[in-house]
């Protein structure tokens, strides 16, 4: 009985949340690379029973820091409130200079504060949740910044499914972007739909049977 029921827990029925903050130097309404990655992702977390939102940071005044919340006009605590509520975070980058960018770092440095938060089990609120990663860009580096946010978001509690990260780059040193294509490239498409079937399993494993307390 107790095996049935952990299976139901864990069903494709059981509903999940997620929220893709995309870290684009660019505040709406411009065209994103890393905004355009997201929705698609969101859109096949869709198909696996997951809602959500999409959230473009530098539409918000994210203060910098390493805290929760940093004072008068912080967005953070909002965007953090949102983060809390979800099963999975996705966060979607280009790559700049082939690093992530710098409000993805940003985004790293104000989730370094939930380090210093725990349930009433002592674990930190971000265990059980899980994360996965978009990239895109016109020169080479997804695969240095995906093991970058892919460090960061273990090191902070997140869990991380196998193929946790749907990638675009152009041709080197050309200047298409991934908004610019008539169409979505077959492999970018069949590795976002890999992630999000990977990534809402997991969600599901570990809202059934969260890990235990220390």
């Amino acid at each position: 009985m107790e095996m049935n029921q952990t299976h139901a827990q864990a069903s494709p029925e059981v509903p999940l949340r997620a929220v893709a903050l995309v870290c684009t130097l660019s505040p709406s309404p411009a065209r994103s690379s890393s905004h355009l990655l997201a929705e698609q992702t969101m859109a096949a977390l869709a198909d696996h029973g997951v809602s959500g939102k999409v959230i473009r940071v530098v539409d918000h005044d994210v203060k910098p820091g390493v805290g929760v919340d940093m004072g008068d006009g912080d967005a953070w605590p909002g965007i953090r409130d949102t983060i809390l509520g979800a099963d999975i975070l996705v966060i979607s980058t280009p790559i700049w200079l082939g690093h992530p960018s710098s409000v993805a770092q940003k985004v790293m440095e104000r989730l370094d504060a939930e380090l210093s938060e725990s349930d009433d089990e002592g674990r930190p609120l971000t265990y059980g949740k899980v994360a996965a990663v978009c990239v895109v860009g016109n020169e080479d580096g997804a695969h240095k910044v995906s093991a970058d946010m892919f460090q960061g978001l273990n090191d902070l509690g997140f869990s991380l499914a196998p193929g946790a990260v749907t990638y675009w780059v152009g041709e080197a040193m050309q200047g298409t972007d991934y908004h610019d294509l008539d169409s979505t490239p077959k492999s970018t498409a069949e590795t976002t739909a890999t992630l999000a079937a990977h990534t809402s399993h997991l969600a599901r494993r570990l809202k059934a049977a969260p890990y235990p307390a220390p």
